[in-house]
């Protein structure tokens, strides 16, 4: 954790300022406990890091992919923040890291029990054989990863002191059976029972641990999956949108600056049209201090990546005084202009609670239903108004 850390508290399930925090300031920047990238992502060569997600492809090469044009020639590639020369990979399974460091990082933590070696593309590989299950019943837009949980468990099996590690793990926010089941529900579909016994043998099977022996019961599967589905925060990195933010960064002449914002925004219309949604290497992790930061449709701080790896940015959306609450949204800009009853909804279908913050409340007179407009306007995106978060995708 860095920046301003001492400028916060946590009390109970909330995150309160300490001092005065200006509009702009970072709050803190945290390092998840864990992060996995996403399998369908991974599967679709949105190449990241394998310990901190960093995207690996230029920015040219992730144009190129994204567009789907060979030849897509970017201006300013020396903008380009990525460095292939540090890249690393495990010389026993070859995932590929962003540098040294990440390859030292997930051997001390997890890796040396995870790594297939040689085993890396075998199907009937213990690991591999979870995997595929997982993405047989998980499709994009993913949420979470069975991989999250995977390292939970490897993270434990490697430690010295596996106990700090299993209290690290249970602060995150604990559901009823009732409320598990309704998650794992969202996560994997009406048929989730069978599902869940099928990745709870799976991951028994290649993971088991004595000293999380009570994980890999039903049960306590069940609220392992609720914890991840429930706690998970989205990471989203991105090379070119790197490269982007360092081109409006130049000086340029007023028409320098107009032919280059017209072909970022010609690209990304391109990549609209190739690719749709799908820009970033997307993932998710377990970070204790955001996990303590309550929602608000109306919030005072707001997350992000901007250092293209899973570090993540608090930042204040306006001044904070002391004693207040930082908060942030469940919902993207787009949801939060939605009705209370929309929003409700949708909080209430992917986090089982019901929104009290000040525009909620001030609102709380508005009819219990969705209007005919967003309906007519879900039905034209063919998106559910109970499209499946993992917290916001932040900006990278």
């Amino acid at each position: 954790m860095d920046a301003n850390q001492n400028a916060v508290q946590v009390q109970g399930k909330g995150l309160f300022a300490t001092q005065l925090i200006r509009k702009g300031e970072t709050i803190f920047v945290e390092r998840p406990l864990v992060a996995a990238q996403f399998l369908w992502n991974a599967l679709y060569r949105y190449r990241a890091c394998d310990h901190c997600l960093r995207a690996l492809e230029k920015a040219e090469e992730n144009a190129q992919r994204l567009t789907g044009k060979p030849g897509q020639v970017l201006p300013h590639p020396e903008l380009c923040a990525v460095r292939k020369d540090l890249h690393q990979n495990c010389p026993h399974c070859q995932v590929m890291y962003c540098s040294a460091e990440c390859r030292l990082a997930a051997a001390e933590q997890y890796h040396q029990v995870l790594c297939p070696g040689p085993s890396q593309d075998d199907p009937l590989h213990p690991l591999n054989k979870l995997q595929e299950a997982w993405r047989s019943v998980h499709y994009p837009p993913e949420t979470a990863s069975i991989m999250l949980m995977a390292r939970m468990v490897a993270t434990v099996k490697q430690a010295k002191d596996k106990d700090r590690w299993i209290r690290l793990f249970s602060q995150f926010c604990n559901k009823t059976a009732n409320e598990e089941e309704e998650i794992v529900h969202k996560l994997l579909g009406d048929k989730f029972k069978g599902q869940l016994e099928l990745l709870r043998r799976l991951f028994t099977e290649a993971l088991y641990e004595e000293a999380l022996s009570q994980w890999f019961t039903p049960d306590g599967f069940r609220s392992l999956f609720a914890l991840v589905g429930t706690n998970g925060q989205g990471i989203g990195t991105s090379s070119l949108s790197q490269w982007v933010h360092a081109c409006d960064a130049l000086e340029l002449k007023p028409q320098d600056r107009e032919q280059l914002d017209a072909f970022i925004d010609q690209l990304y219309k391109d990549i609209e049209a190739a690719t749709g949604e799908f820009l970033n290497c997307e993932g998710s992790g377990l970070f204790v201090l955001q996990s303590c930061c309550n929602h608000s449709c109306v919030p005072n701080a707001e997350t992000s990546f901007p250092e293209n790896n899973f570090l993540l940015h608090v930042t204040a959306l306006e001044d904070i005084k002391p004693g207040e609450e930082i908060c942030i949204s469940y919902l993207d800009c787009c949801q939060r202009e939605r009705s209370r009853h929309s929003r409700h909804k949708i909080l209430r279908e992917n986090y089982l609670f019901v929104c009290s913050c000040p525009k909620c409340l001030a609102e709380a007179d508005e009819p219990n239903v969705t209007s005919e407009e967003e309906e007519e306007e879900e039905e034209e995106e063919g998106e559910p108004e109970d499209a499946e978060l993992g917290d916001e995708m932040t900006d990278v």
